[in-house]
């Protein structure tokens, strides 16, 4: 019987076995193969035989298959595939909840026996008096202390607790919640008792904690039983703003969900080590679920916020979603029915912390930057918990659902990296919001221009400067970190996509040499301190005051309204007119008769009694005074001034230094040069005549300049 032979009778399957043996076992050595040929073809035969008895035992046979399986398996992640692994496995879960179905009474009698045995001791409803006598005891204890409060607060001259939903009252309603628990669960857990026993007295001692710790929150939240009109007051509104009728509604409809939902959830909890299969707990459960499905859909029908137009036709798309939802909880899509319950209750529970989180924020108050933090903080923060564990709890339940079992590893790379990419967004919005109050508050700092201090003032303009385009490089910074970070978690290799936005880069800098001058040139004229936010500058045509920067341009106003938006690049010169001092430099034309020295201690006198007005003393470094004759006109004498002034507060100074020398010019005799034209000749008519037609021709060029000014 040849190799042959044997495995033309065995079939493939033998075949395959055959040659799956040498893929595992592998060849001979190197030194077995170099043995003289007469012996191995003597041994080669008995070997064979040997070989072929070995792979007929069965469990050599099934060892090799379960070997071979492995290899032989070809991974396909095809969406149809997927799809398919997908149908087999919900598939096979309704096919074992519906053969779970006629073991239901069964198990019921079997739990029945363990409980009779394990909890009663054969005493019926042992379990049930201990956990009432656990019950009254810890509310024993809550009364106990509450009246030991009250009457403190009662005696003469006691401080009275503010009942609003300050520290105080939160206070007030979750020390005797604190106590309840204290005192009922230390009872139990001092004595002892049998392991079934004290699993289902905790358990259900739990739930009842649990359904009055959400009592508690639904009462400060919306205080249900408060003034109907507290909701728009301003001292003693709802941390939730609505109505009187909402809050009791709701408040009901939170406590009748939350009590049955804890029940059902003890119920199922204990269903296992009554001896109930998973299969009837997922029954069990399935069955329980339809009545949080009523619970939810009366609340739909009769909620008090729902409006009158399209009220109806809104309830029935709410009603067919929740049993929607309810569908993919029985076959077992988990995923999917947490995403559908977020879909339709988180953004409304986004918005309703938020608000929670406003009203509390805005109690505090931000008279300073540590209130203001903290209040973004709770804003942000509280926001930002709400749907962190919202993600945290999706992502554990899509991690041991069956869709995340199954072989795709793109499909988890990626499901679980959005999750991700969601709390780092969440971090970033955090982040930024934290520092856009501390950029606003030391912009705010700075806005005013009170302090006489030259150098405090130089300060404040070089920080109205330099923050907005901090703002914005810190914003763009903390953007770019967030989604290499995103990417980074879902698998996407972020090493070429900075190497390629680095040769981007320099090919942007190449072909657009324009916008990278405009931004070195900004740059280098920050580092130089060339002007400021609220500096007048000029450059060429462009003038004006500087209102804002960006990250390649200025934006000028021009005093007379119009703004630019000059690049860096295009500025060159800057000519700073708001820096340090200003010299402003008066001529005036007086007669050839005036008295020179007169005139000149007039203008000092007039400088002097400037310097020493309140109103002109703190813009004036150096009195007005003459400097001299400037020049001999045609008709007059020129006399230049000048004066030392802050910048911009020139022209205030100038206006009223003229308005004051006329008048004082006037008093002492001293005229202001006009130009004149005196016409001599023949006769009187002609040398009228002649005189009119001058003024006429200087009317008439007159007028041309006056339409134009």
């Amino acid at each position: 019987m040849t190799v042959l032979t044997w495995i033309m009778q065995g079939g493939c399957g033998r075949a395959m076995m055959l040659v799956l043996f040498w893929v595992l076992v592998g060849t001979a050595s190197a030194p077995a193969q170099q043995a003289p040929a007469a012996a191995s073809v003597a041994t080669q035969p008995q070997k064979v035989e040997q070989l072929l008895q070995l792979l007929d035992d069965p469990e050599v046979r099934g060892w090799l298959e379960t070997r071979a399986a492995p290899a032989a398996t070809v991974q396909d992640d095809t969406l149809a595939t997927v799809l398919g692994e997908w149908e087999a496995l919900y598939r096979a879960r309704l096919a074992d909840l519906v053969a779970a179905a006629p073991r239901i009474p069964a198990e019921i009698q079997r739990a029945a026996a363990v409980v009779a045995r394990d909890v009663n001791a054969g005493q019926p409803g042992r379990g049930l008096v201990i956990l009432t006598l656990l019950l009254g005891f810890g509310y024993a204890a809550e009364w106990l202390v509450g009246r030991l409060v009250a009457g403190r607060s009662l005696r003469p001259g006691a401080p009275q607790p503010d009942r609003r939903v300050h520290g105080s009252g939160i206070a007030a309603r979750l020390v005797p919640l604190f106590v309840f628990a204290l005192a009922s669960t230390g009872l139990f857990l001092a004595l002892h008792w049998p392991p079934l026993l004290r699993k289902m007295v905790l358990t259900y001692l739990a739930a009842v904690i649990l359904l009055r710790l959400v009592v508690v929150a639904a009462h400060i939240l919306l205080a249900p039983d408060r003034d109907p009109h507290l909701a728009s007051g301003s001292g003693h509104r709802r941390i939730l703003p609505v109505s009187a009728a909402s809050a009791r509604f709701w408040q009901r409809r939170l406590t009748l969900g939350a009590g049955y939902g804890l029940f059902v959830w003890a119920t199922l909890s204990l269903m296992p080590a009554m001896g109930f299969t998973t299969d009837v707990v997922r029954l069990a459960a399935l069955a329980s679920g339809l009545g949080l499905l009523a619970i939810a859909i009366e609340t739909v029908w009769r909620r008090p916020d729902a409006g009158p137009r399209g009220g109806v036709s809104r309830n029935w798309l709410l009603t067919l979603y929740l049993v929607g939802l309810w569908l993919l909880w029985a076959v077992g899509m988990f995923g999917a029915l947490w995403i559908g319950i977020y879909a339709l209750v988180l953004p409304r529970l986004i918005a309703h912390a938020g608000q929670a989180a406003q009203t509390v924020a805005a109690r505090r108050g931000e008279a300073t930057l540590s209130q203001a933090l903290t209040n973004v903080l709770i804003v942000r923060g509280i926001r930002a918990l709400v749907v962190a564990l919202a993600v945290v709890w999706l992502a554990s339940v899509w991690r041991f659902s069956p869709i995340m079992s199954a072989p795709n590893d793109v499909l988890q790379r990626l499901a679980l990296g959005l999750l991700h990419g969601i709390i780092i967004l969440l971090v970033a919005d955090l982040v930024w919001n934290l520092a856009k109050v501390v950029i606003a508050r030391k912009l705010d700092a700075v806005a005013s221009d009170d302090d006489d201090d030259a150098e405090a003032a130089v300060h404040r303009a070089r920080v109205r400067t330099l923050l907005p385009i901090f703002r914005n490089t810190l914003a763009t910074f903390i953007l770019v970190v967030a989604v290499l970070t995103i990417l980074s978690g879902m698998g996407i290799a972020i090493a070429p996509l900075i190497a390629g936005a680095g040769i981007f880069g320099v090919a942007i800098g190449l072909g657009s040499q324009t916008i990278v001058k405009d931004f070195l040139g900004g740059i280098f004229y920050m580092l130089d301190d060339a002007f400021r936010v609220g500096e007048y500058i000029q450059s060429g045509d462009y003038k004006g005051k500087v209102e804002s920067f960006s990250l390649r341009s200025v934006r000028l106003r021009h005093h007379r309204g119009p703004v630019f938006t000059v690049p860096f690049g295009d500025l060159g010169a800057i000519q700073n007119m708001s820096r340090d001092w200003v010299i402003d430099k008066m001529v005036i034309n007086v007669t050839y008769d005036s008295d020179i020295d007169l005139a000149r201690r007039i203008i000092k006198k007039i400088g002097l009694e400037l310097a020493e007005d309140p109103e002109f003393a703190p813009s004036i470094i150096e009195p007005l005074k003459m400097q001299g004759v400037d020049s001999f006109g045609d008709y007059a004498v020129a006399l230049r001034m000048k004066m030392m002034t802050r910048p911009g507060e020139q022209f205030g100074i100038r206006r009223k230094a003229l308005l004051m020398i006329k008048k004082a010019f006037a008093e002492n005799g001293i005229k202001i040069a006009v130009s004149t034209v005196q016409v001599s000749g023949g006769g009187d008519d002609d040398s009228a005549a002649a005189a009119s037609e001058m003024l006429r021709r200087r009317n008439a060029a007159a007028e041309p300049a006056a339409n134009t000014a």
